[in-house]
């Protein structure tokens, strides 16, 4: 009988469970996922990480050198992901980021992907993380995408891990949808619309209209199910202004809210300079949350180091309003 209840347990944790590993209640609720500084992550004071608000942490990001591999020791990771684990929190590692990756043209090619998906999966294995999370992005993405995606998920899963990525309506075009339903699931970076780069196009970079616009882009015209998307929201913000030629700015939530008092009620502010920021104050990140409950699974944050603490926290108002059995979007 003993026997038979063992065969049963691994039957159910194989198969009901491939891509996550053993099932628990945390996990099968709403995504609160966000990303962290590897960097940081190696001597962070594990008391003033927020754990307990999250599901998942990306840390960005883990980037091979032009020959494929990874050299930084990262042993001191250990109690940085001790602790997550604790709190049964996933951490992966995020690959690629916003700035330029050249070296991945080379290496996502048939005759290197392998010993890259190799070396990358033995990363994780190494610090016993829980997957990878693609950040590929603009230009990065090329006909080799697919494959490696493909080829990493089935590498990843064999150690019972997980692949998930961080995707924009920007570069849609660029993305197949057999490389987008390889995917765990995906973090839609509903941001960015606009930034510095594009001075002369001042003005909000993540509103709530955009968020909408882009779950059901990725919804309807993609067929991604809510399931398998996160909603990607800022902490952070953008400033321009006086005159079209005086230079943008960025500027974290943080730093926002500590500067301007009240700010965290707005999502604009005007600065004394005459300098306009956009950002997402509490309403707006509590509404979108609310959305996300609504239309996909999660919400996904640029980056964890943006908020700030006390009583004006956006990740409070995430956590709040995803543990709240009475909030519906509007």
């Amino acid at each position: 009988m003993k026997q038979t209840i063992c065969w049963l347990f691994v039957f159910y944790s194989f198969f009901l469970f491939p891509a996550y590993g053993q099932p628990s209640k945390k996990q099968s609720t709403f995504k609160i996922i966000g990303y962290y500084p590897l960097q940081a992550a190696l001597s962070a004071e594990l008391t003033k990480v927020p754990f307990t608000k999250l599901t998942h942490i990306n840390l960005w990001f883990l980037n091979p050198d032009t020959l494929g591999n990874f050299t930084k020791d990262l042993s001191a990771l250990a109690p940085f992901i001790q602790a997550a684990h604790a709190s049964n929190v996933r951490v992966l590692f995020s690959i690629g980021g916003g700035s330029k990756q050249a070296q991945y043209h080379r290496l996502l090619q048939a005759d290197k992907r392998t010993m890259l998906i190799k070396n990358l999966v033995a990363e994780v294995v190494k610090y016993k993380l829980d997957g990878i999370d693609v950040d590929l992005e603009g230009g990065d993405i090329d006909e080799n995408y697919e494959p490696f995606v493909a080829e990493l998920a089935t590498s990843l899963r064999s150690h019972q891990k997980i692949l998930t990525a961080a995707i924009a309506v920007y570069y849609k075009d660029q993305l197949s949808d057999k490389a987008l339903a390889t995917y765990d699931f995906v973090n839609i970076m509903a941001y960015d619309r606009t930034g510095p780069w594009r001075p002369e196009k001042p003005g909000p970079h993540s509103t709530f209209e955009h968020a909408q616009e882009d779950l059901e882009y990725f919804a309807t015209v993609r067929s991604i199910p809510k399931e398998k998307m996160t909603l990607g929201v800022p902490f952070y913000g953008y400033g321009y202004g006086p005159a079209l030629t005086s230079p943008a700015i960025s500027m974290s939530y943080k730093d926002i809210i500590a500067t301007f008092s009240g700010s965290h009620t707005a999502d604009q502010w005007t600065m004394p300079d005459g300098k306009i920021l956009y950002y997402n104050g509490k309403p707006t990140i509590q509404k979108k949350t609310r959305l996300a409950r609504e239309k996909a699974s999660g919400i996904m944050i640029w980056q964890l180091m943006g908020d700030t603490t006390g009583t004006h926290s956006l990740l409070d108002v995430v956590y709040k309003v995803a543990h709240d059995k009475t909030s519906v979007s509007h």
